[in-house]
């Protein structure tokens, strides 16, 4: 259907990808041809799908910006491609200037937009002196995909996105939209290509500064000025040949992980991927879904069970106190701009591949005076998961610490509308820029760790996507 005419599409039974393209073709045509005078705002097409893999689809696309989300549960995907609308910013500051300039952006447009999701990211420290490995990714950049397929609830749509701003001509829209759908690539299966062959690995920083950086972290917790704090290592890896930041996803060899997928490509083989298990919070209305996710059990050096490394976790003193630290902030931060806040007192363990996670589930209800993702996103963000406590001083020494920028890595990610938004916090992540790729991961650092094995739990983190490269040899 055109969702802002009202219109219906003359098939609405589930067809294939060509056929949908067909009937979106027409329906389009049809209904921008008798408009003069279109109304400024979102015109939206929608088709019903048969059964079809999204990312495989993304993956056989050319235009970009190329987008792609799925959530942990795995009942939600977005694949996207082409840009009907952008709202992004690209200047130092405060990160809550970030988060208002969205919300507000996105307020002021038109009704048409309100069930519109926009999918992107922002910096982790907007204050943060950037460099040019983050080029492409600024302050923060969300877009409407031109063409999406999505799945959600297990119903498959292929869905075009037409935004008409004050004195454009529906005319030109319009073909700029026909002519995505004519190059579409439609076919059923591809072959994937590989990985080239890795050439090198440089660890920044290294394990010598690495050890450095932690005692002075532990010097911060001894005098009482620090309580916890992430400190995180970026990998570089290069490789013989430049290919496509898509073989990542298409090649992630834990299909059942636990972990949110998320992709994000705006110019040719430049993207962010993040493989988290790590949600900062879902929101429909006022009320928001939000965990705390710290504690890791590292199940290759206990060589046990998933069993074991629960046992293991629930028992260890250090975890449950680096977890208490996440689940106590969030739990206070909540609380002046919510009518209700209800935090699990048991905690859970989420089972990864390699690693396993203490985690504690939290639902809030927001005032409604407070009801705004902005006022979220300045709450959680950055969860003392991937900052630290205190909070600014954390953010303060991890620009001291680390020896690099870490851009979107570790922010927030996801996507957002006017009535809800998800969020998930990107680590175990890399950045892609043709033939080079950067590997990011942290580790969680509280009185009484230990710098080794801190380093291992590095190690660990990148262990999956690290695993990409050999699976594809």
């Amino acid at each position: 259907m055109c969702e802002q005419q009202n219109i219906i599409i003359p098939d609405q039974e589930t067809l294939q990808i060509d056929q949908a393209v067909a009937t979106l073709r027409k329906a389009i045509y049809n209904c921008t041809e008798s408009i003069a005078r279109p109304e400024p705002g979102l015109y939206t097409f929608s088709q019903p799908l048969m059964a079809a893999d999204p990312l495989r689809w993304l993956a056989r696309q050319n235009l970009f910006p190329r987008v792609f989300w799925m959530n942990r549960e795995r009942n939600f995907t977005i694949a996207g491609i082409g840009c009907a609308d952008r709202i992004e910013l690209d200047e130092p500051g405060p990160n809550r200037e970030s988060f208002e300039r969205l919300v507000s952006t996105l307020a002021a447009k038109d009704p048409s937009t309100r069930s519109a999701r926009y999918l992107g990211g922002f910096r982790f420290n907007n204050q943060e002196k950037q460099d040019g490995t983050w080029e492409g990714f600024p302050s923060f950049c969300f877009v409407l995909p031109l063409v999406q397929l999505t799945l959600e609830e297990n119903v498959f749509q292929l869905t075009c996105h037409l935004r008409i701003e004050n004195g454009e001509d529906i005319a030109d829209k319009r073909a700029q939209l026909l002519d995505t759908l004519d190059h579409l690539d439609t076919a059923e299966n591809s072959e994937d290509d590989q990985l080239p062959e890795m050439m090198q690995i440089t660890c920044i920083p290294d394990r010598e500064l690495w050890t450095d950086c932690c005692r002075q972290a532990l010097e911060l917790f001894e005098s009482g000025a620090m309580e916890k704090i992430m400190l995180a290592r970026r990998t570089f890896l290069e490789f013989s040949t430049g290919f496509s930041p898509m073989l990542y996803l298409l090649h992630y060899p834990y299909p059942k992980n636990s972990t949110y997928r998320f992709y994000f490509e705006p110019e040719k083989n430049r993207a962010f991927i993040s493989f988290t298990p790590e949600r900062l919070y879902r929101r429909n209305g006022p009320v928001i879904l939000t965990e705390a996710l710290a504690g890791t059990c590292m199940k290759e050096s206990i060589k046990g069970s998933d069993d074991l490394a629960s046992e293991m976790l629930l028992n260890s003193e250090k975890d449950i106190r680096e977890h208490g630290f996440v689940k106590d902030t969030i739990y206070r931060e909540l609380q002046p701009v919510s009518s209700s806040v209800e935090m699990e007192e048991k905690l859970r363990v989420l089972q990864l591949n390699r690693l396993a996670h203490l985690y504690t589930r939290c639902t809030a209800t927001l005032k409604p005076e407070y009801c705004s993702d902005s006022t979220v996103l300045s709450l959680l963000h950055p969860t003392p998961a991937v900052g630290g406590v205190p909070r600014e001083e954390a953010l303060q020494h991890i620009m001291h610490l680390e020896p690099f920028c870490r851009g979107w890595y570790a922010a927030p990610v996801g996507w957002i509308s006017r009535d809800s938004a998800e969020f998930c916090v990107g680590i175990r992540s890399a950045l892609v820029n043709s033939g080079n790729t950067n590997l990011y991961s942290g580790a969680g650092l509280v009185k009484g760790s230990d710098p080794d094995l801190e380093w291992e739990e590095v190690e660990q983190k990148i262990g999956d996507i690290m695993a990409i490269t050999s699976h594809t040899a």
